[in-house]
């Protein structure tokens, strides 16, 4: 088993390195799986998260991963009784990567594997009086640490990139995202840090009108209301949510993880390393 996770409360990358993580290994034989606690749905119990969920009984983050992986993905509050019901239905499974998992300590893991994105650690300490779950000295302990965008901690490199959009209403209509250049959009994010969702669009010469919401937000069809008909560019997180009223002036910028090789290496040996003892 592989826990992904932060320190810092909100997304720092974890579900597109999880993405990431998925194709890389599938592409070297193994048969991976995800498992995801579902933030933000509402079901009890282990549940397989597919393209057809509702992402307000699964999850925003699983459908996106159910989309995307080609694996199967599975959710539920109780992490042990959801990876108990995932082997029982896909016994072929023999790498399970566990989104958000880091300080879920009841499981055993292999691998731990740590992401620091430019945020850093806020001020340094723990909830409530900061942002931190765990001190920044936990990445001491874990096997890897992955740099997203920043180099105040070493680690792999990681960084995102998206280069093409798709329309709401009818995801064959795609667009470049260079081809906004020049033109005023709302952007709209829900994630751990809109900003970096916003100065991702700025850095291809979009003007944007920014419009961030919290972590995981439950949108009503009134947030997509801005009083006139310019584009709306958003996560793909956030699209899942909001495909029941979506519109054509409403665009999707997906968006992948690129890691730099060393990583991928690394991994291999560690699994290597597992499968021999």
């Amino acid at each position: 088993m592989i826990a992904i996770g932060n320190l810092v409360v909100g997304g720092a990358g974890k579900t597109p390195l999880a993405l990431w993580m998925a194709d890389f290994l599938r592409a070297k034989g193994f048969s991976p799986a995800i498992v995801s606690r579902g933030y933000g749905g509402s079901v009890q119990t282990p549940r397989e998260a597919t393209l057809a969920s509702d992402p307000g009984e699964v999850g925003d983050e699983p459908v996106v991963l159910a989309r995307r992986s080609g694996c199967p993905v599975w959710i539920g509050p109780d992490r042990l009784q959801a990876i108990a019901a995932l082997r029982k239905r896909h016994p072929e499974c023999n790498v399970v990567i566990l989104d958000d998992g880091l300080q879920h300590y009841r499981l055993r893991r292999d691998l731990e594997i740590a992401i620091v994105d430019a945020r850093g650690f806020g001020n340094g300490w723990l909830l409530p009086a900061g942002p931190l779950r765990e001190p920044p000295s936990r990445l001491r302990s874990v096997d890897a640490v992955i740099a997203h965008g920043t180099e105040a901690v070493k680690g792999y490199a990681m960084r995102l990139e998206g280069e093409a959009l798709h329309r709401m209403t009818d995801a064959r209509e795609r667009r470049a995202l260079k081809s906004f250049a020049g033109e005023r959009v709302h952007a709209l994010a829900g994630i751990g840090d809109p900003e970096r969702f916003f100065a991702a669009l700025r850095r291809h010469g979009i003007d944007v009108l920014p419009h961030p919401f919290p972590d995981h937000h439950p949108y009503r069809e009134g947030d997509l209301e801005f009083g006139d008909a310019l584009p709306v560019i958003m996560t793909e997180k956030d699209a899942v949510k909001c495909k029941r009223f979506a519109k054509p002036q409403h665009w999707v910028l997906p968006v992948h993880a690129v890691v730099e090789a060393a990583f991928g290496e690394w991994l291999l040996h560690k699994l290597g390393e597992r499968k021999a003892r």
